[in-house]
């Protein structure tokens, strides 16, 4: 009797380690999440960057005094058109 105690224990408690390791809340998927949020954290903060210069260009739009630059270079975007002095490199 005793035998067969120790046995379903050992069963049990093995039972709960493994889930322990490798269920769903186990630690295997503890290091999943945690890859999974440090990918979104770099992707998070890439966004953030491309943001803050996507916001710098539509101020520099928006201020009292347009910069030329910026202002030329639209221009010439939306007419189809190049300066004299640009080169123009063809990408297939």
């Amino acid at each position: 009797m005793p035998l067969g105690l120790y046995a379903v224990s050992g069963l049990v408690v093995g039972f709960f380690v493994h889930q322990a390791e490798s269920g769903n809340r186990g630690l295997e998927a503890k290091r999943a999440l945690k890859i999974q949020a440090r990918a979104l954290n770099q992707e998070l903060t890439a966004a953030k960057a491309d943001r803050a210069i996507w916001e710098h260009r539509v101020a520099l739009l928006r201020s009292e005094q347009i910069d030329r630059d910026l202002l030329e270079e639209r221009a010439r975007v939306m007419l189809g058109r190049v300066h004299a002095n640009d080169v123009v490199i063809i990408d297939p």
